[in-house]
């Protein structure tokens, strides 16, 4: 489909991309790493997942500096120049001790958020599954940490009221952004860790249903203006598998309709999943990972979780479709973010024309690799 574009003055450009999990692997290379200890059934030590990634990649540096694990990534992020940065941080940023016994639990220290402002982020989505993985102490360290950083937060809090507040990012003359984070309990998120009026937690959606849309829609209309694009950051479903269930399809489909929602940026699958474009509106059922340390774990390989995206989005926020959507496709290679090959942004195309069919989207590759959205 080709849009009218309007003046670029008019368009608001934002770059988002999947889940950023510092934790762990990742921590361990930067510069001030947490203790390694673990808790999980099968690994007792963040070293282990450097050294299995080792195992397949080579030798990883250690000590690196914040840019490292971007990698060629902030190359393209300087060349797009979007107005503004936006990711889900599925990394408690703590020195807590008060692990979770959940199994697994992701942990960055502090003296590291570094590693995340060197991109220019400026709002880090915490409704998630891994934020409250070293307690409620963990979660106030988080927050404290990545607001003085410079980045807003939106998605947890130390009550009910404080985790539903959006992030409001002022695009300097352009309007503004809102920022809502929302996480499902299919992704994994325990229903205790939900935000209540005298508790702090994850703003967590109870359900799926008309009576939660009509909530969100409250919640929007009570803030957003003319001009305004709305974001509804949601981490949702199962880590492996390009199913997108009809619950969630419907969901988005009423968040458009009836709260006024303009772009779904969903996120928890390990692997970029199906695109759709719904009364031009932007739909992301699924981003993939982005950053994480799992290159030496295998059991999936087909879903080719080392494969990541960069989202540039291109909005009208005079009416808050979609004008374009550009994707980069990058490979986790060494605990960085590499330039993908040919082959593999071959791959990455045939996977989201094949999985956009049902919603009449398709990719188109150029010369560069890049990937550009199509749609009926």
């Amino acid at each position: 489909m080709v849009l009218p574009r309007p003046e670029k003055s008019r368009t608001i450009s934002l770059f988002l991309c999947g889940d950023v999990m510092t934790g762990r692997g990742i921590d361990r290379i930067l510069l001030h790493p947490c203790d390694p200890a673990l808790y999980e059934p099968y690994m007792m030590s963040a070293e282990g997942y450097v050294t299995l990634a080792e195992r397949v990649n080579g030798p990883i540096p250690r000590a690196v500096d914040y840019p490292y694990i971007w990698g060629d990534g902030l190359g393209e992020l300087e060349r797009a120049a979007p107005d503004t940065r936006i990711i889900n941080l599925e990394t408690a940023v703590t020195v807590s001790n008060d692990y979770e016994p959940k199994g697994i639990n992701y942990r960055m220290n502090p003296e590291n958020i570094a590693c995340i402002s060197t991109a220019g982020i400026d709002c880090c989505c915490l409704a998630n599954n891994h934020v409250l993985d070293w307690g409620v102490s963990g979660l106030f360290e988080t927050i404290e940490t990545v607001r003085k950083a410079g980045m807003k937060t939106a998605g947890a809090g130390r009550n009910r009221e404080e985790a539903e507040i959006p992030a409001v990012i002022d695009l300097k003359g352009k309007g503004r952004l809102i920022v809502f984070s929302y996480g499902s309990e299919t992704s994994g998120i325990p229903f205790s860790w939900a935000a209540r009026k005298d508790r702090a937690g994850v703003n967590l959606l109870w359900d799926l249903s008309a009576r939660t849309v009509h909530w969100i829609g409250q919640q929007v209309r009570s803030v957003k203006q003319q001009g305004d694009v709305v974001v509804a950051s949601l981490h949702w479903g199962g880590n492996w598998g390009y199913e997108i269930p009809s619950e969630q399809m419907d969901f988005a489909h009423r968040l458009i309709d009836e709260a006024g929602v303009d772009v779904i940026y969903g996120h928890s699958s390990h692997h970029a999943k199906g695109i759709e474009v719904y009364r031009g509106r932007l739909i992301l059922y699924g981003c993939g990972d982005f950053i994480n340390d799992y290159e030496g774990i295998g059991g999936y390989e087909r879903f080719r979780s080392d494969l990541s995206l960069m989202y540039f989005v291109s909005v009208d926020p005079s009416t808050g479709m979609l004008i374009s959507l550009r994707m980069t496709p990058m490979r986790i290679m060494r605990f960085r973010m590499n330039h993908a090959s040919r082959d593999d942004a071959h791959w990455l195309n045939g996977l989201l024309s094949r999985e956009g069919a049902r919603f009449g989207t398709r990719t188109d590759i150029a010369e560069d690799g890049g990937l550009t959205l199509l749609w009926d």
